[in-house]
């Protein structure tokens, strides 16, 4: 026995005969835990034995007789295998006619002349001796009949009508019908009641012998084969019986079992007819070994119960019938030991980011022990949302980021202790070309640089090749590499080719390439560069089924080198019209040999391609056409996913006519369960992608598989895909479901999964199904319409976002899978908590006074809680729109109207008005309003005066400002004002109606006949005359007004003037036929002013109203009192000012 080994060497050479050794052997392995028997093994030595001498007679016959010569060949062993030759050790020629049977022997339909001969010899070979034996030759001698009569067949073999058969399963079952008849017979099979397996059928010996590989019992029944000439046909039935000697359905398995633990060995095996189970323990049948209390024999079942270590052994179950038998071993080891982890401590895991991650966990204990992975030192446990969980204890990262870095606990656990270990993860930033070789043209002579810039991580040690063509480069001083850069210098033509830059580390590796064209120099003049001409001459030589040689004459190349020639090709037969890439061969190349696919009527093409682009297409060859021959690929895409709980839908990407390789093109579909013993389910289908199975259990794994064929053949054994029969709706609804609210618009739900079993389908997520059930301010209860949120795979809680604040909200939860929605979970209701609350609606400020204003307002239209107060701020802003100091006013939150007294008249105030809960305060709403100057201005306006007895007047104001100052009104008069502007989208404007103050204020002083008062106008009166005189000047020579020269020193794009000519800003004018303003409307009348609207109105610039209107609308005068600082008007009127106006005019 070889020593360290169970390996048993018989040296025959040396040691005896062979026939010595001629036994049955079995091996036995045993130690204290038991002992392991193998299967017998018998062993006989080869015979080769010599034909027995006899004296063979000559043969003459008449033709058209049939023959059989016999052959019968010594029994050696292995069997021999028997070949007729003639004395040159030629084969003798076999056909329809003339065949030799599965015995050896020769057999003839119907002898001819020509089969004349007298050296007939029958050779048998014994491989294993590596002998062939020789058999007396025989003498035929065929005369010549004068009248052939032909008769109809006859079966040479087997005889009679019928014949039985019987086979072993998985092995060939080879049928056998040879017939004689004048003229020859020609033989046919069918198998009654079913049809003969497509892929596992062949045929043999021209037909008359009839083969089926890897045959099962499906295959048992009655074969026919038909022998049938012009006279007329017979036939003969064989009854096939599959047997088959044992094989496992499931082999007993090891078991490692704690103390007290329970486990079963199970050994199951089929066979026909059906195997006999017996049990060995130690290679000693069962029956006679000492009885174990813990052990329970139940046929092909052994079931342990509180095992204890004398309970270890092994098992051998022997599964046995007349055509064989099985023999599986299997120990029963009970152990009492902790974990322990196999894997070295410490150790480390360096990966690139983004990539997977697998740290080892190797353990053994018994009982098994259960692992659990922790990260960092005080880590909780790692769940499977984010990792995978091996069974062998390997942890796997799917996508590594930076964040997974660090130190990972692996702990090993049960019954008997704890074992721990620590590896470490480093992730790693990937290697990346940032700069990559480009694609260069150069000139022989010249010199060339390749730049190759990479970025890695800094830990991981880099290096840098360069590869021409993928290969080194070539050892010339000539190729240079300093950095980051490839130098080429003297580049010849030989350098031309592509370029790599590979990038190494440790972990990863990247690549770019760049192509270098060497053109020639340009000569003096320079030539012209152009496309090469196309290919002409094309021709087709060497034509076979799946190759052809083509051939043609390269164009003018046009001053630069052909680098290359494109080869396409058309297929007129399916695609007319289409051209498809065939092949491509170096530019120095006029031939090429062309792989051709079989059924294919081809037409090629060939392109030439320099530096400067490719030419067009050469002239069409002519049309080859290839042989039909089977599929040489299956279909792609195989997929079985059910539309019904009761079906499988198994779908595939047919072929392409181009793929078919010949006529007749089909595909059998074939499945069965992936989890059960069932055979192969098959069907042949045609002209369709898709194939339903129907009746199938709901949502099982199915194995599948597409197999084209056509009429020459079978495609290769195709690939096998799992697919899934239909889904059916989920049966259990998610349990114990509850919500934490977080604050008042978001609250948090958790729930129990359901059973993978009830999902009945692929779980796709749960859906939480919730709406606003009541209003907890009003506690009125209105429907709204539910909300959905769906949360994809297994996870267990989900956020609602968006949740209105001190609100009741009801809500469900459904689990989702392909087919729909399981049932609802039972409801559960939830209150969100107050939020602040949103701005008012809505703020005007109505009935200015000297000293007050009354604010009016709409509640907020989101109070989310109960409102407790309002709170008004606001402060008054003087005349250079700076703001003065703040007063802050609570008011009860069941009031829409607040006056506020004791204000300075004729001021400007900003208010900030917001509304609050208890749980803060919400967003503000903002608005500005004036007291009035004088009471006795808030009069009802009479816009009854002035209408039909004035025309509009009209004045065009500069686009930059936002006021105008109404001259002449009249006192105690309602009049209406229009602000018109014209801009691209057209004319808009606004209107309002005011009425000027009386003659004579009920509260001011007349200081008009005051003395100094008269004496102070005097002076200015006189000074507005001289400044208008030197205006007057100043432009009649071409200046111009201060307020220009200040414009045009700022000159902000946005107030330029207005040219007269094209309706834009020009320098101030009083001319009467200039065009609309360009603006938009005023403040509305009412003096409500949403937070969009503009803050401007005229009650911004003035105390009073007074002025005058043209019956055309326009403005005519001024108003007082304006309180920004603006450029003069120019000539805005012809007649002198009064001493007031002129005041007013110009503060």
């Amino acid at each position: 026995m070889k020593p360290g080994s169970g390996t048993l060497i018989i040296n025959i050479m040396s040691e005896g005969k062979a026939e010595t050794y001629e036994g049955v052997y079995q091996c036995t392995a045993r130690n204290e835990r038991g002992a392991a028997i193998s299967n017998n093994i018998i062993v006989r030595p080869s015979r080769s034995p010599l034909w027995t001498k006899e004296k063979l007679k000559p043969i003459i016959l008449p033709s058209g007789q049939s023959l059989i010569l016999s052959c019968r060949p010594p029994i050696g062993l292995p069997p021999a295998i028997i070949f007729w030759m003639d004395n040159s050790f030629q084969r003798l020629p076999q056909n329809e006619r003339v065949s030799q049977g599965l015995n050896g022997d020769l057999y003839f339909s119907n002898v001819l002349p020509e089969d004349t001969r007298d050296d007939y010899i029958c050779y048998a070979r014994f491989n294993h001796t590596q002998t062939i034996q020789q058999k007396q030759p025989i003498s035929l001698k065929v005369i010549l009949a004068k009248s052939n009569r032909e008769r109809p067949p006859t079966f040479l073999t087997p005889e009679g009508n019928a014949s039985n058969k019987e086979e072993l399963r998985g092995n060939v079952l080879s049928l056998e019908c040879i017939a004689e008849g004048l003229p020859t017979p020609l033989i046919y099979w069918i198998k009654e009641d079913g049809i003969l397996p497509i892929n596992r059928t062949f045929y043999r010996n021209f037909q008359k012998t009839l083969q089926i590989i890897q045959v099962s019992e499906a295959d048992s029944g009655n074969y026919q084969c038909i022998a049938k000439n012009a006279l007329g046909a017979i036939h003969h039935t064989i009854s096939v019986t599959v047997k088959a000697a044992p094989y496992w359905i499931m082999a007993p398995q090891n078991l490692v079992l704690s103390p007290g633990e329970d486990g079963a060995l199970i050994c199951r095996a089929n066979g026909n007819p059906k195997p006999r189970i017996s049990w060995l323990s130690n290679g000693v049948p069962i029956e006679i070994v000492p009885d174990d209390p813990s052990r329970k024999i139940n046929g092909d079942t052994i079931i342990f119960s509180n095992v204890q270590e004398r309970s270890s052994a092994v098992y051998q179950c022997n599964a046995s019938n007349e055509y064989g038998y099985l023999l599986g071993n299997a120990f029963v080891n009970v152990l009492a030991e902790p974990p322990r982890i196999l894997t070295s401590a410490d150790t480390l895991y360096q990966v690139i980011a983004n990539r997977p991650a697998l740290l080892d966990c190797a353990f053994f204990g018994s009982p098994l022990p259960t692992i659990e992975w922790f990260k960092g030192t005080k880590g909780s446990a790692l769940r499977e949302d984010i990792y995978v969980f091996h069974e062998n204890g390997t942890l796997e990262i799917p996508v590594a980021q930076k964040d997974s870095t660090g130190t990972y606990t692996c702990v090993a656990r049960n019954k008997l202790g704890m074992a721990k270990n620590e590896v470490h993860l480093e992730i790693k930033e990937p290697t990346r070309i940032i700069k990559q070789p480009e694609y260069a043209v150069v000139q022989r002579g010249s010199t060339v640089s390749f730049e190759c810039k990479v970025k890695h991580d800094h830990t991981l040690i880099l290096t840098v090749i360069w590869l021409k063509d993928n290969g080194e480069l070539p050892s010339d001083g000539r190729f240079t590499i300093d950095k980051d850069h490839l130098e080429v210098a003297d580049v010849s033509d030989s350098d031309g080719g592509t370029y790599t830059c590979v990038a190494n580390t440790t972990l990863d590796s990247v690549s770019a390439s760049a192509v270098l064209s060497v053109v020639a120099p340009t000569p003096t003049p320079a030539p012209i560069y152009d496309v090469p001409n196309p290919p002409f001459d094309l021709e087709l030589t060497d034509q076979l089924d799946k190759s052809v040689q083509l051939s043609w004459t390269p164009g003018d190349d046009n001053n630069s080198p052909i680098t290359k020639f494109i080869i396409e090709y058309e297929d007129a037969m399916h695609e007319a019209g289409l051209w498809h890439y065939q092949a491509e061969v170096p530019g120095t190349q006029t031939t090429a040999q062309l792989k051709l696919s079989p059924y294919v009527n081809y037409s090629f093409r060939v392109m030439a391609e320099n530096s400067l682009g490719r030419s067009l297409p050469s002239e069409t060859s002519e049309q080859y056409f290839t042989k039909a021959a089977e599929p040489d690929k299956n279909p792609m895409i195989v997929e079985g996913l059910g539309s019904e709980p009761d079906n499988l839908v198994i779908t595939w990407q047919p072929l392409n006519g181009f793929e078919s390789n010949g006529p007749g093109l089909q595909y059998k579909v074939s499945w069965r369960q992936k989890d059960g013993d069932d055979e192969w389910t098959s069907v042949v289908v045609a002209n369709v992608s898709k194939y339903i199975v129907s009746g199938t259990p709901t949502f099982v794994p199915y194995l599948i598989k597409v197999q084209a064929l056509n009429d020459v053949g079978f495609a290769p054994e195709p690939a096998v895909v799992m697919g899934h029969s239909g889904e059916d709706l989920p049966m259990v609804a998610p349990g114990n479901v509850h919500v934490n609210v977080v604050n008042s618009t978001l609250a948090e739900v958790h729930w129990d999964p359901v059973p993978l079993k009830s999902v009945r389908g692929h779980l796709q997520g749960y859906r939480i199904y919730y709406w606003k059930s009541q209003s907890s301010s009003k506690r009125n209860r209105r429907h709204i319409e539910k909300k959905i949120l769906t949360f994809q795979g297994s996870k267990t809680h989900g956020m609602l976002p968006g949740l209105e604040p001190f609100s009741h909200y009801t809500l469900h939860v459904r689990v989702v899978n392909g087919k729909g929605e399981g049932p609802a979970s039972p409801t559960r209701v939830f209150h969100t908590p107050e939020g602040v609350p949103s701005a008012p609606s809505s703020l005007k400020i109505i009935n200015p006074t000297l000293d007050s204003l009354t604010l009016e307002w709409d509640p907020p239209s989101h109070p989310n809680g109960i409102l407790t107060e309002y709170t008004l701020k606001y402060q008054p802003i003087n005349s250079t729109h700076e703001l003065g100091p703040l007063v802050d006013l609570k008011i009860p939150a069941n009031k829409t109207r607040w006056t506020l007294k004791n204000l300075n008249f004729s001021t400007r105030y900003k208010f900030y008005f917001y509304a609050q809960t208890s749980a803060g305060s919400g967003s503000q709403i903002t608005e500005e309003a004036v007291t009035i100057m004088d009471e006795a201005g808030i009069l009802p306006p009479d816009v009854g005066a002035g209408k039909g007895k004035e025309e509009w007047r009209k004045e065009i104001v500069n686009g930059s400002r936002s006021f105008f100052g109404l001259k002449g009104l009249m006192p105690g008069t309602a009049y209406k004002v229009r602000v018109g502007a014209e801009g691209n989208s057209g004319f808009v404007s606004s209107e309002d109606v005011f009425e000027t103050g009386p003659a004579m204020a009920s509260r001011q002083v007349d200081i008009a006949t005051q003395g100094w008062f008269i004496g102070l106008m005097c002076a200015v009166a006189l000074l507005i005359l001289i400044l208008l005189i030197v205006c007057f000047i100043r432009r009649n020579k071409g200046g111009k007004y201060p307020v220009k020269e200040k414009e045009d020193a700022h000159a902000d794009p946005e107030i330029q003037p207005m040219k007269e000519d094209d309706g834009t800003f020009g320098e101030y004018s009083d001319a009467e036929d200039h065009k609309p303003l360009k603006k938009g409307s005023r403040t509305p009348s009412d003096r409500t002013v949403k937070k969009e609207d503009s803050d401007d109105s005229l009650v911004d610039y003035g105390e009073g109203v007074n002025g005058q209107f043209n019956e055309d609308g326009s403005f005519i005068g001024q108003y007082s009192g304006k309180k920004e600082k603006e450029p003069a008007e120019g000539n805005e009127s012809s007649e002198a000012p009064s001493p007031v106006n002129a005041m007013n005019s110009f503060v």
